[in-house]
């Protein structure tokens, strides 16, 4: 039997597949690379019709002072998710935001004081809407990262995060780690919790 190149988009259509997934850690010394070549590879998706998920990543030393960690600063990951968009994603895969004044502090790129004093507050549903509002004003969907599992606090976290993401305008919550590294019935009922608030009318944009 001939090998199966599974590396192109066209390999992924032939064999069923529906969307296309990547990674990009903004920053790094891959960066540049990885634009084009998702760039190229989105493009091709869509020509065959299918869909494109973007993990928007600002995970480096780049974005690290002495005193704070900004790669999950709602400017800095807000500017990526516009990237992202551009690249022509149709799902923005984030983390929530945990800080902000990311170029301002780090002394990085452009701003100006009103995207901070204008655009948002320090409330977190605020920070995760201008995830949202660089998401093309929430026309392209953005999913939060629900994180990693850390025991017993993992329910409240991931019930919060989607809260967050949903009052934001925001699109869903991925939470692999969180659900399924615990026993099958915990993992369910967290699942179960999220799901109830993405369905809830009565949790609504804030």
């Amino acid at each position: 039997m001939d090998e199966v190149d599974t590396s192109t988009e066209l390999s992924a259509w032939d064999m069923g597949a529906v969307t296309v997934g990547a990674t990009i850690y903004f920053g790094s010394k891959e960066s540049n690379r990885q634009i084009k070549e998702i760039a190229d590879a989105f493009e091709e998706a869509h020509n065959l019709g299918m869909a494109t998920i973007l993990w928007c990543y600002t995970r480096n030393d780049a974005f690290k002072t002495e005193t704070e960690d900004y790669h999950s600063a709602a400017d800095l990951t807000g500017q990526a998710n516009h990237l992202g968009v551009t690249f022509q994603a149709d799902i923005i895969k984030q983390k929530l935001p945990t800080n902000n004044f990311g170029f301002k502090d780090i002394g990085f790129g452009k701003y100006d004081d009103a995207m901070y004093e204008a655009l948002t507050t320090d409330h977190p549903i605020d920070l995760c809407r201008l995830q949202v509002t660089n998401c093309y004003m929430g026309k392209i969907g953005l999913i939060n990262s629900g994180g990693g599992s850390k025991g017993e606090s993992d329910l409240v976290e991931a019930v919060t995060t989607a809260i967050i993401n949903k009052r934001a305008g925001g699109s869903g919550l991925i939470m692999g780690r969180k659900a399924f590294q615990k026993p099958f019935a915990e993992g369910i009922e967290l699942i179960n919790a999220v799901q109830s608030i993405y369905l809830d009318g009565k949790i609504t944009i804030a």
